[in-house]
């Protein structure tokens, strides 16, 4: 009764903290109408990741609880895309974006050994496109537009995740991207409040 009621708070806190995890980021575009520090290649790999995740759950039948989220982060994902875009006048490229997207998501499920292959590779797509965010931070040395919070809730999403995944299904590569995930999460939380005080202290 305690593993079930203590399985059913953590997909229910994680559903409900993904309905709202790329909001703080999405506002902090819009207030400043620029997306300075925010990495599109971090995003795009992000998004990648999340397709391949949910298109292997849904194809071995995993329980929808341990998902549910991930529809509603793309979608998110794909309106933070469309404002960085937007804010720097590359709106015309959604279209490619779309496409392949699209494209590679019908590919996913053509065969078994194809969708098998991209869920080995999902965990160092997932990691790349956390490093491309910690590059484009040591790079700029400034957290711009980055929200702290978005990452921070992330990190407790993984860390959730982790839990339901022991619990429920046990898969061993999908409780390592999410260990992997979590202490990237983490990384890119600690990074963007360290550069966020500094330049608090500097003005």
């Amino acid at each position: 009764m305690a593993l079930d009621a203590a399985l059913h708070a953590a997909n229910l806190s994680t559903l409900l903290v993904c309905m709202v995890l790329k909001f703080p980021q999405m506002f902090a575009v819009l207030r400043a109408k620029s997306t300075e520090g925010v990495s599109v290649s971090s995003l795009v790999l992000e998004l990648l990741g999340f397709i391949v995740f949910i298109t292997y759950q849904v194809y071995y039948e995993y329980p929808p609880p341990t998902y549910l989220e991930y529809p509603i982060l793309i979608a998110q994902d794909a309106a933070l895309l469309l404002l960085i875009l937007h804010y720097s006048r590359n709106l015309k490229q959604s279209f490619l974006y779309a496409a392949v997207f699209i494209g590679g998501w019908q590919l996913l499920t053509v065969r078994k050994w194809i969708i098998d292959l991209a869920m080995s590779l999902c965990t160092f797509i997932s990691a790349g496109s956390k490093m491309a965010q910690l590059q484009c931070l040591w790079r700029s040395k400034d957290a711009g537009q980055v929200s702290a919070l978005t990452w921070a809730l992330a990190t407790y999403t993984c860390l959730a995740r982790i839990y339901t995944t022991i619990v429920t299904t046990g898969d061993m590569q999908v409780l390592v991207r999410f260990i992997v995930m979590t202490m990237l999460n983490g990384w890119v939380t600690a990074t963007v409040l360290y550069y966020s005080r500094r330049r608090i202290k500097t003005d």
